[in-house]
């Protein structure tokens, strides 16, 4: 079996629903999954957008490869609305990011495992703490932890409240 970290996001639409029902899906066409971060409400990162993410991270443990694994995430996230546009960074109901594989380096022309922006974006790296702190980067070889304290990011990244949940 495999271990994979993904970032799940969106700021379009019922922002929690979406990651629910990711979550969901993803249970039922990819694997288990272990751990759910908790929820964070995160500023755009890239471009500028008047609407705030959530964002969450889960550990999944798969039979799928990473080829495959995006095959099914990709399926997920039209099902679950998500249009892509010509512009990399947009407004979107959901993205979901494979951001580590079993701590493999995978380049190929659609798919780099690990996510080559992770140690830059605190929305990936605060909820990728929250279920995995001790994991080592497999190229960076530093732990998620110490990626944290050393992120330059300085984009706003706090806890959803709690009361929103329903």
């Amino acid at each position: 079996m495999n271990l994979v970290f993904l970032g799940l996001g969106g700021n379009t639409g019922n922002r929690l629903e979406n990651l629910k029902r990711a979550v969901n899906a993803l249970q039922k066409s990819c694997g288990r999954v272990l751990k759910q971060s908790s929820v964070y409400e995160t500023e755009a990162w890239g471009f500028v957008s008047h609407k705030n993410y959530l964002n969450q991270v889960v550990s999944l443990e798969t039979a799928l490869s990473p080829q495959q694994l995006l095959k099914e995430i990709l399926n997920i996230e039209s099902e679950l609305g998500r249009t892509r546009s010509e512009n990399r960074y947009s407004d979107r109901s959901l993205d979901i990011d494979i951001l580590l594989f079993n701590g493999e380096i995978i380049s190929a022309e659609n798919l780099e495992i690990p996510h080559p922006r992770l140690h830059e974006r605190r929305f990936v790296l605060v909820p990728l703490n929250d279920v995995a702190p001790t994991v080592m980067h497999p190229v960076l070889k530093k732990t998620l932890s110490e990626l944290l304290k050393n992120c330059q990011d300085t984009l706003l990244v706090e806890k959803y409240s709690q009361e929103n949940f329903g």
